[in-house]
């Protein structure tokens, strides 16, 4: 923690998701329960300042915490203000934002603050990482991600297209997808490394040249490591923010985008190969991607609950 002195607590609070009209009653009678737990929490604990990390299970904290006049600070994660952050944003003190959401300007100065998305540590030790999963410091190194459950569009797309490359990738497929991959005969050669699952993943990014993802919160740990992208955004994300969040990178020259429905085997080879082929281009977007990350911003949301807790 930034400061001693101060003591900490995580809320647990039980709500409902959303119900079926037939069940609406019962979701009010949960969530006013809720509510009435919140209240008597915080009277109990007599907080400072309350911090609500969005979702729907924050919404009766973050009420508690206006009705007992605790100063309210907000997270926004997503490159869009989720149902409980844009009702509970008028009565917040400050709403730490990822990223600039449009609309956020016309508040009251200083209601919105672009802090970045808190993201693990970066081992800037690039030879150690290559190391770690065998790649020489000499060979080309492509990292291909889709989040913990995978991405099976790129998933496909990625073992058809790299099947015969002359570099070599790391593939993290996901758990779910990884059997599936498996009966269709795993990884095509020894350049090949397909795993479901990389713990200590940001280590795969600082070892990488070139990254093709997803676009959900990754895109902050791509932009820390500095390193060029292909970005495929999933097409089904709540308000299409992946899309948004990859226009963020791609809008400062650090990535290129390829829609879900347009991406191929045939398309993803053709990308990566021609910003293989152009190392200035490839540095250029790597440059890019540095100057969007903010590594400080565990630091800076903590120092908002601070500062609001006076």
């Amino acid at each position: 923690m930034p400061e001693a002195g101060y003591e900490f607590h995580q809320l647990n609070v039980v709500s409902l998701p959303r119900r079926k009209p037939l069940a609406a009653a019962r979701a009010v009678a949960t969530d006013t329960r809720a509510l009435g737990r919140c209240l008597s929490l915080i009277g109990q604990l007599a907080p400072s300042a309350v911090m609500g990390g969005g979702g729907y299970v924050a919404g009766p904290v973050g009420l508690a915490a206006r009705i007992r006049r605790v100063p309210l600070v907000l997270t926004e994660l997503d490159s869009h203000l989720g149902l409980t952050n844009k009702l509970l944003a008028p009565v917040a003190r400050r709403v730490c934002l990822a990223l600039p959401i449009p609309g956020t300007e016309n508040a009251p100065p200083g209601r919105f603050l672009i802090t970045g998305r808190p993201v693990p540590p970066l081992n800037t030790d690039r030879a150690s990482a290559r190391r770690r999963f065998g790649v020489a410091d000499s060979e080309t190194l492509v990292v291909v991600f889709g989040g913990s459950l995978g991405a099976r569009s790129i998933n496909f797309a990625a073992l058809e297209a790299f099947a015969g490359a002359p570099f070599r990738v790391l593939h993290a497929a996901g758990e779910r997808d990884l059997p599936l991959l498996e009966e269709r005969g795993g990884a095509p050669g020894p350049h090949y490394d397909l795993r479901g699952y990389i713990d200590g993943f940001v280590d795969a990014l600082v070892a990488a040249d070139l990254v093709v993802a997803r676009s959900g919160g990754s895109i902050f740990e791509i932009a820390l490591a500095g390193k060029p992208s292909i970005l495929v955004p999933y097409p089904h994300a709540t308000a299409d923010h992946q899309t948004t969040n990859a226009r963020y990178l791609a809008d400062a020259g650090a990535a290129l985008i390829v829609p879900d429905q347009q991406l191929s085997a045939e398309r993803l080879g053709s990308e990566v190969g021609q910003l293989l082929s152009d190392p200035k281009r490839m540095a250029a977007m790597g440059r890019a991607a540095a100057g969007l990350a903010r590594p400080r911003a565990a630091e800076d949301i903590a120092a908002e609950v601070l500062a609001a807790a006076g």
